[in-house]
């Protein structure tokens, strides 16, 4: 009687060859999933620079202004008198996008690469009622972020600091009643208050971020 060898068909002995071609692709693969986690890792840091550098950059140029005393200005110049505004206590001084709608994202992100924005439907700054002027500081950080910057220290502002809007050459001089903020689904500062002269400022925050919103708001100085 002949005895056969058999084999479990499930199992495949290996060859010392074939072990090795077989850690090698492991290797491959660990270093291939190494190397992608460090590619997304390094461009997160890169977002994240390149999103709150500005932030930080505003800040140190504020506190270097503080302590060498250059926010107390003694001219106070728009670099737009068609339409500007100057906020001399954190240095801030931009041209203001006229009739800019604010629920558009398209029409004010264009609007926010050339300065900040006033908000179509609400006073202008001759008018009686609520003059909003806004920027969002959580919009296409590669496009607007040096823009926005103008907005990132509205949270320095306190009662009866200054505000200034230029408009048609002639100037506008508001101070600041309050300062809150809110929730990005609160429109009701857009209407405001339509029987006095009064300006609202809308930002994100924090910024760069797109949680709150940040709002100020001053009446005309008498």
């Amino acid at each position: 009687m002949r005895y056969t060898k058999k084999t479990n068909p499930k199992f495949k002995i290996l060859n010392p060859k074939q072990i090795q071609n077989s850690n090698f692709k492991i290797k491959s693969s660990s270093k291939l999933l190494i190397f992608i986690g460090l590619g997304f890792l390094i461009t997160g840091l890169i977002i994240f620079f390149l999103t709150f550098y500005p932030v930080v950059k505003e800040e140190v140029k504020y506190q270097i202004a503080i302590k060498n005393n250059f926010l107390k200005q003694k001219e106070i110049k728009s670099v737009d008198e068609n339409f500007g505004i100057v906020i001399p206590k954190i240095a801030a001084n931009a041209k203001v996008v006229a009739n800019v709608d604010p629920f558009a994202e398209k029409e004010y992100q264009k609007a926010l690469t050339k300065g900040v924005a006033h908000a179509k439907g609400t006073a202008l700054p001759d008018q009686i009622g609520n003059t909003f002027i806004f920027a969002h500081s959580s919009i296409d950080w590669y496009i607007a972020n040096r823009y926005n910057s103008v907005f990132y220290l509205l949270n320095k502002l306190e009662k009866s600091d200054d505000i200034f809007i230029f408009y048609q050459k002639q100037r506008y001089h508001f101070q600041v009643i309050e300062k809150k903020i809110v929730d990005q689904s609160k429109i009701n500062y857009l209407k405001g208050d339509r029987q006095n002269k009064i300006l609202t400022l809308m930002t994100c925050w924090p910024p760069g971020t797109n949680l709150k919103r940040l709002i100020i708001q001053a009446k005309i100085k008498r």
